[in-house]
């Protein structure tokens, strides 16, 4: 069969899917940069560039936009374009705990991949992995990433070579991830694209929180402001927030307490002044504040903590108790402890009961909370 008959045949079935189950294109608002999409007038206008639409820590709006391209890359008949647009689709609907929705969407394109490229069946093969991963089925998602990261190598696709190894890193036990987290480094060092060079940074974080795991707190600064460094090079002002809010917390863990509140105190402005909230920064503001006695403001910041990070996707499905918890707060050292409870396993105890894989991963970039990229 002709090359030009299995694409036809490939894009008619993903247009009576999209039609038939997901999108409801006049309904949705127009978030698309502009993008044309009515009336196939999209046919002869450059598709934009859907991984810079990308918000990860608004998945909801991020998939809106992305939906609003759908019309155009059906028109545009262009198969690979439309394959990876939907693997990102699910990728925002695994960030929202949608995990059914988000396999179904990658279910579908499943069996159109043949017709398409090595970074295509990459980017599937990573998406599927990480709603695997997302809603803890590590065991599935692990050889999706090793079949990832093979066909990566293989094709010379070295950015996506390195999300593989870094997403490895994160299935695996807290013994093996600085290995692959190593591995991931060295792919990015030595690759020749600007854009795989920029995971050093991300891979200097994940590095500084495996040796922060292992309570080798001088090994975990060291690599902390190492990759502080890197994202004060590359400019971006996000990630440059969370580079120094983990320095901040090591410092913490250090018992350097005053220098570590100063420092989040300065992200809680920083913050501010972005007009954004951060419920991590609040509850650091807190740890330190009840270190050095202040208990009464600590109260204050935990309960902000909690009333922002009770909104975090990742934790919706700890709401009942989240809500439980907060009816029958009667202290400052109740409030505290059930401000960290219920985020992770009581398998800590004391100051730290908080600082879980919960909540770590969160900023383990890609792992769907933070993503850095």
């Amino acid at each position: 069969m002709p090359f030009f008959k299995l694409k036809s045949e490939a894009f008619l079935w993903l247009r009576v899917f999209l039609e038939r189950n997901t999108l409801q294109w006049q309904s949705l608002g127009h978030e698309g940069q502009g993008m044309e999409v009515a009336n196939g007038s999209a046919r002869n206008t450059k598709l934009p560039d859907f991984d810079a639409l990308w918000d990860y820590d608004h998945p909801d709006v991020t998939e809106r936009r992305f939906r609003q391209l759908l019309p155009a890359a059906l028109d545009s008949r262009d198969l690979t374009y439309l394959t990876q647009l939907l693997t990102q689709i699910a990728r925002a609907e695994g960030l929202q705990r949608k995990f059914q929705e988000a396999h179904k969407t990658l279910d579908r394109i499943e069996k159109g991949l043949d017709k398409t490229d090595d970074r295509t069946r990459v980017r599937y093969l990573l998406e599927r992995g990480r709603v695997f991963n997302s809603s803890g089925k590590r065991d599935d998602a692990r050889p999706l990433f090793l079949e990832a990261l093979d066909l990566a190598v293989k094709s010379k696709e070295d950015f996506y070579a390195v999300d593989a190894a870094h997403m490895i890193a994160i299935v695996e036990p807290t013994e093996e991830q600085l290995q692959w987290n190593l591995k991931a480094l060295d792919l990015a060092e030595n690759s020749v694209a600007e854009k795989a060079r920029k995971w050093k940074g991300s891979l200097y974080n994940n590095i500084g929180w495996t040796y922060f795991e292992q309570k080798q707190y001088e090994e975990s600064l060291l690599v902390f402001e190492k990759a502080l460094e890197l994202q004060e090079q590359q400019g971006d002002p996000n990630k440059i927030l969370i580079a120094k809010w983990c320095v901040a917390k090591t410092l913490r863990m250090m018992d350097h307490t005053e220098e570590a509140l100063e420092m989040q105190r300065d992200l809680f402005e920083r913050y501010q002044a972005a007009g954004r909230k951060s419920g991590y920064v609040y509850e650091e503001i807190a740890e330190c504040l009840t270190v050095v006695g202040q208990e009464q403001e600590a109260q204050g910041w935990f309960a902000a903590a909690y009333d922002e990070l009770s909104k975090v996707p990742r934790l919706a499905d700890e709401q009942d108790r989240l809500t439980g918890s907060k009816s029958s707060e009667k202290s400052v050292g109740q409030k505290r402890a059930n401000a960290r409870t219920v985020f992770c396993p009581p398998r800590l105890p004391g100051l730290e009961r908080r600082i879980t894989n919960r909540i770590r991963r969160t900023f383990k970039f890609s792992n769907h909370a933070v993503v850095w990229k």
